[in-house]
């Protein structure tokens, strides 16, 4: 079956004017070459479409049931280059979008949103990974932007800091660091048992603490590598654990976070990161739409 849009778009004006010569000036042609496409039509698809005679045109029940499809491809033909456009702009598209756990405590949603309202035919897909993993996929191509903590290779990636926060300790809300009147600092730790962050899969928070709290390692009694598994640890009495500030909104029962003293006020940074060389073009439309919110 081989048919033309032009013999569709034929059938359609005759269709709706039920008169070839009508449809022949609506289409900017004359009657004979009207007739012969709609033949053709016929017989491209196996089935008489119209009956015609000297005083009027109907539409055969297979005709009518045609006639349906054929606009329909009509339609999607003449949206195909629009739609290619705006994919190229990168008004349309997908963006593949790596996050670590901590970063949806806020800032992933509050991200998500604005992307919905700037670009909303732009599909953000997720991803959780952390931020080793977010590098790996970066670079194999496997996904466009990550919201990763750093450091980070600038010959490969770009990146910009999206958000800044303190370091809380968490405790139990009936300990007695919970009710201080100050933040809290090294010497109140020397007795208490530690759940520390990973020094492999968690790096970036290992090495944050162990540079902002100088503390002993002989009290870490347990290593994990996601704040979610901390604060439920502490919940648990094991300990208390050093976590973002935003780790607040979680509301972890009989949990409560406590300031800590540190040399930088907001030692915790979260940065968007995406490859230098990107052949994605929804991606710097994405980047642009979250300009405002990046520091």
């Amino acid at each position: 079956m081989t048919y033309t849009l032009e013999q569709l778009r034929g059938l359609v004006a005759v269709a709706e004017e039920l008169h070839f010569g009508r449809a022949a000036t609506r289409l900017r042609m004359t009657q004979p070459p009207l007739s012969r496409q709609i033949q053709k039509l016929e017989a491209a698809v196996g089935a008489q479409l119209l009956n015609r005679d000297n005083r009027r045109v109907a539409l055969t029940p297979a005709g009518e049931a045609f006639l349906a499809e054929a606009r329909r491809i009509l339609a999607i033909a003449e949206a195909a280059p629009e739609l290619a456009q705006r994919i190229s702009s990168g008004s349309r598209g997908l963006v593949r979008l790596a996050f670590t756990s901590a970063s949806t405590f806020g800032t992933l949603g509050r991200l998500l949103n604005e992307l919905e309202l700037e670009l909303p035919e732009v599909h953000i897909e997720l991803f959780e990974m952390v931020t080793r993993e977010q590098i790996a996929a970066l670079a194999a191509g496997d996904i466009d932007l990550g919201l990763a903590r750093p450091p980070f290779d600038p010959e490969r990636f770009s990146s910009r800091i999206l958000h800044r926060e303190p370091l809380s300790l968490a405790v139990q809300e009936d300990h007695d660091l919970a009710h201080l009147d100050r933040p809290v600092v090294p010497d109140d730790l020397v007795t208490e048992p530690l759940i520390f962050h990973s020094q492999a899969k968690a790096r970036y928070f290992y090495d944050l603490v162990v540079s902002m709290v100088p503390l002993s390692q002989e009290r870490v009694v347990h290593t994990v590598s996601q704040v979610m598994t901390m604060l439920w640890l502490v919940s648990a009495g094991r300990g208390v654990a050093f976590v973002p500030a935003s780790a607040g909104v979680v509301g972890v029962p009989g949990v409560v976070l406590v300031p800590i003293a540190t040399p930088i006020p907001e030692p915790v940074e979260l940065h968007l990161l995406w490859p230098r060389q990107s052949g994605n073009p929804a991606l710097p439309r994405v980047l642009a739409a979250l300009g405002h919110m990046m520091l």
